[in-house]
């Protein structure tokens, strides 16, 4: 009885069978008899979607520039989802505290926003970074064609500029006018400025207008070493640049200025009162001043700084005639995590916004192929007649200035050797010690700190 049931039981599965292939084979209009394999379908198959978390330090203003890029990113790329993620909100050296720690609990880091070259250098050093020789390559594209600066170290390329900043000197055209002074050019030194500080020097209404400010920052104890050297502080070989001749040449400037010409206010005064730069130049109290790109768009907001007089701009002066006029870019770069599980889409929007010039970006940018003046104008706003256009525009688009590369020196003992000049200057300026003594000082001290460090 077992057997009869299951040959029957064998029979009726056959016939299933059978009447099925028939159905499947009959019941469209293909006409297709000979086989039950369905047709692969003409479709392709939807595009896995990716997050991809981009880490920053964006405050509520960045935060929209950021928020308009992955809008736009996001619609010309729909398989690619992008998560801003600001570690401390207008902080960027606790951002750096906070990504460290991330990456220390491996928590997913596709791309990362750096501050400096400096900052992205230290975590390249440690591996958190990805090299982009081969994203470059499946472009065909040469960085530096693209870039001002481009972070590289053992020929690896590891930072997508997304913004650039500039030094230049700020000086009250009016002032220059009533002098009969020319807005100078590229090539103009620091002798220059101190003869047109000289010239620019006078009696404003029983109000001392000083040819020039220098601010109580490092930039202003010797701008050849900040804005002419690759590393403010260290040769490419890692030894101290304090012996350099620029120190005693700017240490020995800033007092003739002070003391002789009387055409810059004395560095006591300026931390003792603790001047705010931006004062001193918009209320009429100094006619010239380095400072940088950060302050276009200040020139025309009238509400903070009330002023009427027309500021020109000029590149920064050199130590010396002929001296070469390349000059530090800083700015902001962008790289890809290693431990990223999505680098290409990563890289593919680092790419995107450092090449964004639209209406939503508030920086100037760090790639050099788009037109950046509209951005200016942009910066500029509406009281246009504040600024000499055309000085403006000379010196940040002239060819007659070139950027520095990025320097490979990283160490994590900066704030020792920043400290270490500023001392160095105290000493000099303020106790009258000689240039000589003052710079053999920084000399010893810093090879202290270097010693130390290397052990």
């Amino acid at each position: 009885m077992k057997k009869h049931a299951t040959l029957l039981l064998s029979i009726i599965l056959l016939a299933v069978t059978v009447l099925a292939g028939c159905s499947s084979s009959n019941g469209g209009n293909s006409g297709n008899t000979g086989s039950a394999t369905p047709k692969p379908s003409s479709e392709p198959a939807a595009q896995e979607k990716v997050t991809i978390r981009y880490f920053n330090w964006d405050n509520d203003v960045q935060a929209q520039t950021t928020a308009e890029y992955i809008k736009q990113f996001e619609a010309e790329n729909p398989n690619i989802r992008v998560e801003s993620v600001a570690l401390v909100p207008g902080n960027s050296l606790e951002t750096m505290k906070k990504l460290d720690f991330l990456v220390a609990s491996e928590e997913q880091v596709d791309l990362i926003a750096f501050p400096n070259s400096s900052e992205l250098f230290a975590r390249a050093q440690n591996g958190v970074l990805a090299p982009l020789n081969e994203f470059y390559a499946a472009e065909g594209m040469k960085p530096e064609e693209e870039y001002m600066v481009n972070p590289k170290m053992n020929d690896n390329y590891y930072g997508i500029q997304t913004n650039a900043t500039t030094n230049f000197i700020v000086l009250n055209k009016d002032a220059l006018d009533e002098a009969g002074l020319e807005v100078p050019k590229a090539g103009w030194t620091w002798d220059d400025f101190r003869d047109y500080a000289k010239k620019l020097t006078k009696d404003n209404n029983g109000t001392k207008q000083f040819g020039a400010y220098f601010h109580s920052w490092p930039l202003y104890m010797n701008p050849a070493a900040q804005v002419n050297m690759r590393h403010p502080f260290l040769t490419e070989e890692g030894e101290t640049n304090f012996s350099d001749p620029t120190f005693k040449y700017f240490f020995e400037l800033r007092r003739a200025m002070e003391a002789e010409d009387k055409s810059a206010k004395p560095y006591s005064d300026v931390i003792g009162a603790k001047l705010a730069y931006r004062t001193e130049f918009f209320d009429g109290k100094a006619a010239m001043m380095l400072t940088g790109s950060w302050m276009i768009s200040e020139i025309g907001d009238t509400e903070k700084y009330p002023h009427t007089f027309k500021t020109a701009i000029a590149p920064v002066p050199l130590p010396s005639k002929g001296a070469d006029p390349s000059v530090f870019i800083g700015g902001n770069f962008v790289s890809v995590g290693a431990s990223s599980k999505h680098k290409e889409e990563s890289y593919k929007f680092a790419r995107f916004i450092s090449t964004n010039l639209g209406e939503a970006r508030i920086e100037l940018p760090g790639w050099i192929k788009g037109d950046a003046k509209p951005i200016v104008e942009r910066l500029i706003g509406e009281n246009k007649e504040l600024y000499d256009l055309d000085s403006l525009m000379y010196t940040l688009f002239t060819d007659e200035i070139k950027p520095l590369p990025a320097s490979n020196v990283v160490v994590s003992y900066d704030k020792e050797l920043d400290q270490i000049l500023t001392d160095g200057f105290s000493k000099f300026i303020l106790s009258k010690q000689s240039a000589d003594e003052a710079q053999q000082w920084m000399v010893d001290e810093a090879n202290k700190v270097i010693q130390k460090n290397s052990k």
